[in-house]
């Protein structure tokens, strides 16, 4: 019997990607779900599947422990955010359904707490698996790859490219403005210490691209790492916009915001997304991502290792998709013994990662003291 795969959000940006990519599993059966039923009929009907996808409609603040029950599905991959507003009644209902759940979560508080549902999970013999995305999954993945090099590692310095031409949805948009402004802590020389999103302007190259302006994000790594990496005294992650007149507003409106000259950027969302779009014709699809990580070897000198990606075509796009696909193959396939309710952290390799991007329009290199060993 083929397992069966739900998908919240399944003909939205990254629900799309997700069940073409499980599409081509023989062993899966993809019920694509979402508050417009005649969206996910498109969707599914347009799939190339072995077993016909099915389609519900499912909202997650009405009908969804109904509709779970009547679906009775074996995996639910939770796309639909933004998360900094959401709850865990999707997965307190995909616990109560005796399923595995999956998120792409990417809001701290959010991936951070999910531990919560530890008991609850376990007692179900499911697995809740929280922020399986860009990050903290792909970040903490590199870490664990390369921390053996280092016999004490100190420093993570990672950032994020956009590219003004990728597909921005409401969402994620309202994602990454919900912060804007606001306080949030991070390690400085082993301490927790208060930065304002979007602030902390700085120039950076990026590999594959040009310099570009980068700003203070507030994501799961920063509350994470320092327990899973305990020897860390710095993390710093930051994200730019391709455009430097657009990080440049969004920079001075986030500063306002701070002194309170300026109101919420969030609420204005679908107002700045569509300002943003009429600057498309500047842009391109492109985009770019560094980890700088450094520490000492066991002889007690500095090292540094720097691991980029860049994404061409679009692309980049799908790299948060990557992990909640690994994810639902591996649970479907029996490949995941751990149950329980935790983020994603060291269930996915680079490796795995990596081998399910080869296909896409992207590229990766790691330099170690200034020289190229890939």
């Amino acid at each position: 019997m083929p397992k069966r795969i739900l998908i919240i959000g399944g003909y939205g940006n990254f629900g799309r990607f997700i069940s073409g990519m499980l599409a081509r599993e023989q062993d899966l059966q993809l019920i694509i779900a979402g508050r417009d039923i005649h969206k996910a009929r498109s969707h599914a009907a347009a799939l190339d599947t072995v077993h016909p996808a099915e389609s519900v409609c499912i909202d997650i603040h009405g009908n969804l422990t109904e509709a779970l029950a009547e679906v009775v599905p074996d995996i639910v991959i939770h796309t639909s955010g933004p998360y900094q507003s959401q709850g865990y009644d999707v997965a307190r209902a995909c616990i109560g359904q005796g399923c595995h759940y999956i998120d792409l979560a990417d809001a701290r508080a959010f991936v951070a707490g999910i531990n919560q549902l530890d008991d609850a999970a376990k007692a179900r013999n499911v697995l809740v698996c929280s922020g399986a995305s860009s990050v903290p999954t792909l970040t903490s993945a590199i870490i664990d790859a390369y921390i053996s090099q280092f016999e004490r590692l100190e420093s993570v310095d990672y950032g994020i490219a956009t590219a003004q031409l990728t597909n921005r949805g409401l969402a994620t948009t309202a994602a990454v403005l919900s912060y804007a402004g606001k306080p949030f802590k991070t390690l400085r020389d082993g301490k927790e210490t208060s930065v304002y999103g979007w602030l902390g302007l700085r120039n950076r190259r990026f590999w594959g691209l040009n310099k570009r302006m980068l700003g203070n994000c507030d994501i799961p790594d920063l509350a994470l790492f320092p327990k899973y990496y305990p020897t860390l005294k710095n993390i710093r992650f930051q994200a730019g916009l391709e455009l430097k007149f657009l990080h440049l507003v969004l920079f001075a409106l986030s500063g306002l915001a701070r002194i309170k000259l300026f109101p919420p950027l969030q609420p204005m969302t679908p107002y700045l997304l569509k300002i943003a779009r009429l600057f498309d014709p500047f842009g391109k699809d492109n985009t770019g991502f560094f980890m700088d990580l450094k520490g000492e070897d066991d002889r007690g000198h500095a090292k540094r290792l720097l691991f980029e990606i860049v994404a061409r075509h679009g692309d980049g796009l799908y790299i948060p998709s990557i992990p909640s696909i690994l994810m639902a193959i591996k649970l479907a396939r029996g490949k995941v013994e751990k149950r329980g309710a935790m983020p994603c952290i060291g269930l996915i390799t680079l490796d795995e990662y990596l081998n399910a991007m080869r296909e896409l329009d992207i590229e990766w290199r790691v330099v170690t003291d200034s020289v190229d060993i890939t």
